[in-house]
């Protein structure tokens, strides 16, 4: 097998989904792959860079969705880049904690920014496209969060149907958005 940056993260991955966060060490995943531990610093120079990495394949899915473009009803598309950042989530064990505290970069930077532009060019103040956006994104990692971290205790949570649940609390956000930016002169 060849050793790449890909592979490696590949098989963090699928480490990741077998143990959960805590467990993935390049110790375990050098062993996984067949090799020694220092191999993997040849690709990565700390395990925080391989947990980026990890964090920013993990989304991927999320990452490559559509951009919005100036048809679209920002309402809608916020609630569906929300609903798209949170299944990107809930794809791998842990992944909102493996997420959490991660900063857009290169790509994901430029797609966050376009993003912010169709909003204010939907007619919100920049100053409140980016609190919506900032809003949505703690709010669907804190929810997933919430759920994996449920799951992980074999479901002795509240009873919650953490999909209604998210569904409702990102309808509240848009409303409360919508409101505000109805409410500016034009």
């Amino acid at each position: 097998m060849k050793l790449d940056r890909e592979t490696i993260v590949s098989e963090a991955l699928v480490l990741l989904d077998e143990t959960g966060l805590d467990a993935v060490s390049t110790r375990q995943l050098a062993k996984r792959l067949g090799v020694e531990q220092p191999s993997l610093y040849w690709h990565f120079r700390n395990k925080a860079s391989l947990l980026d990495a990890m964090a920013e394949a993990a989304i991927a899915s999320h990452a490559t969705a559509p951009l919005p473009t100036p048809s679209d009803d920002w309402r809608d598309w916020l609630v569906e880049n929300s609903r798209s950042f949170r299944r990107a989530l809930l794809a791998h064990r842990d992944g909102a904690r493996l997420h959490a505290g991660t900063t857009p970069q290169g790509a994901d930077l430029s797609r966050a920014l376009h993003k912010l532009r169709f909003l204010v060019d939907s007619g919100l103040p920049e100053h409140d496209a980016r609190i919506a956006m900032l809003t949505t994104s703690h709010f669907t990692v804190g929810s997933v969060l919430e759920q994996q971290a449920e799951e992980a205790d074999e479901g002795d949570g509240p009873g919650l149907d953490r999909a209604e649940a998210f569904e409702a609390g990102l309808a509240l956000i848009v409303e409360g958005v919508a409101l505000r930016a109805d409410r500016l002169p034009r």
